[in-house]
């Protein structure tokens, strides 16, 4: 059987040209955040990172939900959080850019609120890593949710290099602000919830018992498959004709046991 499959996405030059430029724009605002959380790096020496981190159920420490995603206790804590945001947000800027502009104020609040909320007293938290969560759930529940191509590709690279966050938004280690992980991952599912549909679907190729189903059509082989009505169903097997009297049958006698049988 052959089934024609019409082009309906584009595979042109051009097309992949736009596919390539979309991607490197996302590299590019990923990048560029990343080079600014090394530059607040450099300018934060010497300073008290306290007023500016999350002091949780503290007044004076609300000022940080806002500024402490900026701020990092060491090279090494701001390395890895720059290689997840790297590949988290160039994945999430691809392929739903505008879901995840709108996603980032309520990841950023998101991770600053659960910090403050749920956190520990006389304790400070800084570091970007509640975006980083919130990304990662923000790509895979939209692939959950859309169950296109491209969603259920970038959800299971996201699972793939970082489904361990599901585990970190629990308490796992000391010194690890589990409180803003939680927070910057609800901010994410919500808005996965609240912004699944402000990208567009992509096309996809259509089968031709797609286009038949849409056109009302059917198919010859369809027709050939559909279950006919028992008068149209032709008689394979005539019983042959009999003579009355052997058309009634015989009966035959069946004895019970110990019937027939000589007795002493």
């Amino acid at each position: 059987m052959h089934l024609h499959t019409p082009d309906d996405v584009p595979d042109s030059p051009a097309q992949r040209a736009a596919d390539r430029a979309r991607l490197l724009r996302a590299l590019n605002i990923s990048l560029a955040f990343v080079l600014v959380l090394a530059a607040v790096f450099w300018l934060q020496q010497g300073l008290d990172l306290r007023a500016f981190a999350v002091g949780p159920l503290r007044v004076e420490g609300l000022a940080g939900i806002l500024t402490a995603p900026l701020l990092h206790g060491s090279a090494g804590h701001l390395a890895a959080n720059a290689a997840s945001l790297l590949i988290l947000g160039t994945l999430a800027f691809a392929v739903y850019p505008r879901a995840t502009l709108r996603a980032l104020p309520l990841m950023w609040l998101g991770s600053g609120l659960g910090a403050w909320v749920l956190g520990e007293a006389n304790s400070y938290h800084l570091g970007a890593s509640g975006l980083t969560h919130g990304l990662m759930f923000l790509v895979f529940v939209l692939g959950l949710l859309r169950r296109d191509r491209p969603s259920i590709a970038a959800a299971m690279i996201a699972f793939f290099l970082y489904g361990g966050m599901l585990l970190t938004v629990l308490p796992h280690e000391p010194g690890v602000s589990w409180q803003s992980h939680l927070g910057g991952a609800v901010g994410g599912v919500l808005a996965a919830l609240l912004w699944r549909g402000v990208d567009p679907l992509p096309p996809r190729k259509k089968y031709s018992w797609e286009l038949e189903e849409e056109a009302g059509e059917v198919s010859p082989l369809d027709a050939e498959l559909e279950m006919r009505s028992p008068e149209d169903v032709p008689v394979l097997w005539n019983r042959p004709a009999a003579d009355a009297e052997e058309d009634r049958g015989r009966v035959l006698p069946f004895r019970r046991p110990g019937e027939g049988r000589d007795r002493d």
